[in-house]
């Protein structure tokens, strides 16, 4: 006779038991490679200005940048992304500076290509930081945003940039049509090799009122968004912004914020065979930074890291990147 079974067939402590175990078991991982480092740049004589909205950020010079960037390229960090601080003069109701060959982007995407030419660079495509009001786009007498009108300066500002040696342009302006508009631009033009990084999903989302801050349009900003950012209650309406996104001409698709909107990336994971990024906004940051005050800093931002990662995100925009490779080593986990 058969003795009846006393204990669980299965026990799944056996592959939680050590380090070791955990390590060969684990189904996703964290490493330098996943991070993208969002920096501003300003024009200013000053190296870095400190930024009271993102503690520990700053906004950098041309020279300081160069030094960040030799950080990230040093940590095993494969791309920056340039956000601009434009000088309040140079700001118009068109943010025609945002197509300026001259202007501080184009000057510091040479800068950063000549200096460190394996490094991946991404720059914004929006008008927010060039704008007197605020706004990603072009606005009419009642400040709507004008979808055709921007449509224009966004393809000026895009060749701007892939002319410099930008290696992505990333609109985040959320206007319909600008991924063909823009893929169409870039190829008469001969810049067939520049990767368009959509923010194909970009929320109308209170947490990015530090990023604001930081590139100087919150106090310049005239009304809210959320006549072209997509509203948070909605998901199949991010999954249709996507699709059509790759219908244009999209390379690569990002998800914004990441944290609260975990089911949308894993949403476009499955459904979607471009790579999906996803970007840990100012306000996320911001939260974890105070919560450090009564938590594990690291092991809370590295498990908030790896969440966006297990959604599906193939790389992370994080203002945490130098930290999070640093952390990772100290855990032996990279």
């Amino acid at each position: 006779m058969i003795p009846p079974r006393r204990f669980p067939r299965s026990r799944l402590r056996r592959l939680r038991v050590s380090k070791a175990v955990r390590a060969l078991s684990a189904e996703h991982h964290l490493a330098a490679h996943d991070f993208i480092y969002p920096v501003f740049v300003h024009g200013g004589r000053q190296a870095q200005e400190e930024i009271a909205a993102l503690p520990a950020v700053c906004r950098h010079s041309q020279s300081s940048l160069l030094h960040i960037a030799e950080q990230a390229i040093t940590a095993g960090i494969k791309a920056l992304a340039l956000f601009p601080a434009i000088a309040t003069e140079q700001k118009t109701d068109d943010g025609r500076e945002a197509y300026n060959e001259d202007g501080l982007v184009p000057q510091t995407v040479q800068l950063l290509k000549k200096n460190f030419p394996e490094l991946a660079v991404i720059t914004d495509v929006a008008l927010d930081p060039y704008t007197t009001h605020g706004q990603d786009g072009i606005i009419d007498a009642d400040g709507y945003v004008l979808n055709d009108a921007t449509l224009a300066v966004l393809q000026k500002q895009a060749l701007c940039q892939a002319a410099a040696g930008a290696d992505m342009v990333a609109p985040s302006d959320m206007m319909d049509g600008r991924i063909a508009v823009l893929r169409d631009a870039l190829e008469e033009q001969g810049f067939v090799n520049t990767i368009i990084l959509s923010y194909a999903v970009k929320y109308a989302s209170h947490f990015y009122q530090p990023f604001r801050a930081a590139v100087g349009s919150a106090e310049m900003l005239k009304g809210d968004k959320r006549n072209y950012q997509m509203q948070s209650a909605n998901r199949a309406e991010a999954l249709h912004e996507a699709s059509m996104d790759v219908s244009e001409g999209a390379d690569i698709l990002l998800v914004k914020p990441a944290g609260l909107y975990l089911d949308v990336i894993a949403a476009l994971a499955t459904t979607c065979h471009l790579p999906i990024y996803a970007y840990q906004v100012s306000g996320e940051y911001v939260m974890l930074k105070n919560a450090a005050r009564f938590l594990s800093e690291p092991h809370c931002v590295l498990e908030a890291l790896l969440a966006i990662k297990r959604a599906g995100a193939s790389a992370i925009f994080t203002y945490y990147a130098l930290d999070a490779v640093q952390w990772l080593r100290d855990e032996g986990l990279v």
